[in-house]
Formats: C-alpha cells, structure tokens, sequence
C-alpha cells in the first residue's frame, strides 16, 4: 500500500514536467510527509485540457453517505480496480497522475518492536507519476448548486518489485512517461489501461532508510527524506 509520500515539488515545476495547460492551486506549500485526507496536486483531463489542481487524499464515491469513507479509501488495488464498485466508473471515466517525489515504506527489523520507514524514490531524481484515480461527491446536506462539491482521489497499487518486497508486498503503480497520456485519456480502451498497472523496474528506484520522525503525520520538513543510520542494539520507541 502507499499511506504517506513527499510532494515538495512546486506547482511550476509540475506544470512542465506534466505538460499541464492550466494550474488551479493556490497557497502551495511543499510537504515531506503526505498523509490522508490531505490536499494533494493531481493532474488530470478536464474536456481538451490538462490541468494541476488539488483533490482530497482518500476517495468518496459519488454514492457515498458521508465523506469519512474516503479514509478507507486511500488506495485501489490494480487486480480489482475496473470492478470493485466504489472505484468502477472512477476507473472508467476519471483517472489522474497524482505527482510524488518519493514515498515511504515501513519494514520489520529483527529483533526490534517498531518498523524501521524507508525512503522510495526514482533515481533519476524526476517525481513520480502514480496512477490515480478521482471522483466528484456532493454533501446532500449542502443548499445550492455550488456548494458542498468534494473532489477526492485514490492512488493505484501493484505488486512490489523484487526491490521493494523484502519492504512490503505492494507498491504504487508508477506511470512511465510514455503512458501518461494514454491513463489520462478518458477514451482509452480498459484493456489497454490494466497492462499499465505493473511494478516499476528495480534499476529504476533507490531505496533507503530516513528517520522515524515520519512515523508521527504532525512532522513534515526535509529532514525527513535525510538517510538515518538504524542503531541495530536500540528499538526505535
């Protein structure tokens, strides 16, 4: 799975890399230790353009009662995503890249209570493309066509690369530049789009350990993504 992931890189930065038309984000702040029900960049297909604009981390179905159930949400399993019925039509119709420098994965050490965090990222140094999904809700509590609109997302995991399962048996699937436009193309034949939904080569991520500061959502700064030395003879309480 994928519960925490770094996006520090600006909205500008986004825009090129995506070959994004129009930016709608406003007030942007780099984050080192992303966690649900956060308001995450996600580019997506809106008629003929692309834009950069936030959606809410875990994703409310547009059948959902209350917008809570999005917290169970915050990722949709590749094996059953064009079927389960709350990520169906969203698979369908409403995909988005959901832009990550690099997120964190917790592994078990011998000997110690507590999981030591690791630190994925892409070598190259570029941010990551997840493949995301997105969906539009609405507070039936709200009065008036404009209020009480919710936008929210989901990111996509695989199977873990022979790198990253030794860490944990899933990891995001991280869309190669070449798929961009074919997972964001709201025509794109389903068959097409599962044969997307495959780990990432090893040689094209590094992994390291970072400091169980990230352990804690209230800790967010670059110090987070610095490479910690484990103590091996202590437990990281």
């Amino acid at each position: 799975m994928c519960g925490r992931y770094v996006q520090a890189s600006s909205p500008e930065l986004l825009a090129e890399r995506f070959g994004v038309d129009e930016v709608r984000i406003e007030g942007y702040e780099p984050h080192y230790n992303v966690a649900p029900r956060a308001e995450v960049p996600a580019v997506r297909r809106r008629q003929d353009r692309t834009i950069l604009s936030s959606l809410r981390w875990g994703l409310v179905p547009s059948w959902a009662k209350d917008p809570k159930m999005g917290d169970r949400l915050i990722n949709a399993r590749a094996e059953s995503v064009a079927d389960k019925p709350a990520y169906r039509k969203a698979f369908e119709k409403r995909r988005c890249i959901i832009p990550a420098d690099g997120f964190y994965e917790w592994q078990k050490q011998p000997g110690q209570k507590r999981k030591q965090p690791m630190f994925v990222h892409l070598r190259s140094g570029e941010p990551m493309a997840f493949a995301g999904l997105w969906e539009i809700w609405k507070d039936p509590q709200a009065e008036g066509d404009d209020e009480g609109w919710l936008r929210s997302c989901a990111i996509v995991t695989t199977d873990a690369n022979d790198l990253l399962e030794p860490i944990h048996d899933r990891m995001p699937v991280i869309l190669p530049e070449s798929a961009w436009k074919t997972w964001l193309d709201p025509a794109s034949d389903p068959g097409v789009l599962r044969r997307l939904l495959v780990p990432t080569p090893d040689d094209l991520v590094a992994v390291y350990p970072v400091s169980p500061l990230v352990n804690s959502a209230d800790n967010d700064g670059p110090e987070l993504v610095q490479p910690f030395e484990p103590d091996p003879h202590l437990d990281n309480l």
